[in-house]
């Protein structure tokens, strides 16, 4: 190679490492533009976060906080621990399909036919039932809560509950409430009976435990419906039953 060819191929050669060198430097220029971009991002992502955390409401925990309500739910059954003067002090309602029939309580002769019985109807278990027995010129029987409308569990296991044998000196007569049981011992459960004239036989051993003093005419017309045996055919409902203070007595 002459020293004339030879010094244009130097001039090549330092050219072309110039441009490399210019571009390198130019790459370089641009991947610290980017890493600075980048780290300034970050540093106000992070400068907004603890903005919002500075700005955020704390939660402060009050010393003097009112405690949540501890007071205990109303019993199922409200007569569950009344006394014998609170329940003689109240009488039930039956609104029927055939009319009204009010009743008086005897709870110091059956306590606790008087209490399950107020249950019922204070709680609703004997709305919708039926009078599904009838033996004509003699009771009414109310009280199976399997004739109800909807029946649901808790319904169904007070159906089911007994209650103890309360024979008292109570008088089985006319307008008398008293309830049904079994021949075994101390199997009444919910089941009552309205008596349209005397029966003794029954005296001593079933619980009287209450008297009509209202409605006696709805019995009987309840008591007049077709039957087939001692069956209804067209069962009369308790629409409704409500337990109430007596109203006191007129004065002549």
């Amino acid at each position: 190679m002459d020293e004339e060819n030879e010094g244009q191929f130097f001039i090549i050669e330092n050219f072309a490492m110039r441009k490399k060198i210019a571009m390198l430097k130019t790459l370089y220029f641009i991947v610290v533009c980017l890493f600075a971009s980048l780290v300034a991002a970050d540093a106000q992502e992070k400068t907004s976060d603890s903005k919002i955390k500075e700005a955020a409401p704390k939660t402060v925990k009050k010393i003097n906080r009112r405690p949540a309500d501890a007071s205990k739910p109303a019993p199922s059954e409200p007569f569950e621990k009344a006394t014998v003067e609170a329940m003689a002090a109240q009488c039930v309602k039956f609104e029927t399909e055939a009319g009204i029939i009010e009743m008086e309580m005897y709870p110091e002769s059956a306590p606790e036919s008087v209490r399950g019985f107020l249950n019922l109807a204070a709680t609703g278990s004997l709305d919708t039932t039926t009078f599904s027995r009838v033996v004509p010129g003699f009771v009414i029987q109310g009280g199976d809560l399997f004739t109800r409308e909807k029946m649901t569990p808790e319904i169904d296991k007070r159906a089911r509950r007994t209650l103890p044998d309360e024979p008292s000196q109570i008088k089985h007569e006319r307008g008398v409430v008293s309830m049904a049981r079994g021949d075994e011992p101390n199997s009444a459960s919910t089941h009552f009976f309205i008596l349209l004239r005397e029966a003794r036989t029954l005296d001593g051993k079933f619980a009287a435990f209450g008297r009509v003093t209202r409605g006696m005419e709805t019995v009987e017309a309840i008591n007049k419906m077709p039957v087939e045996g001692e069956k209804p055919t067209k069962p009369i409902h308790i629409t409704r039953a409500a337990v109430a203070p007596c109203a006191a007595p007129i004065k002549p």
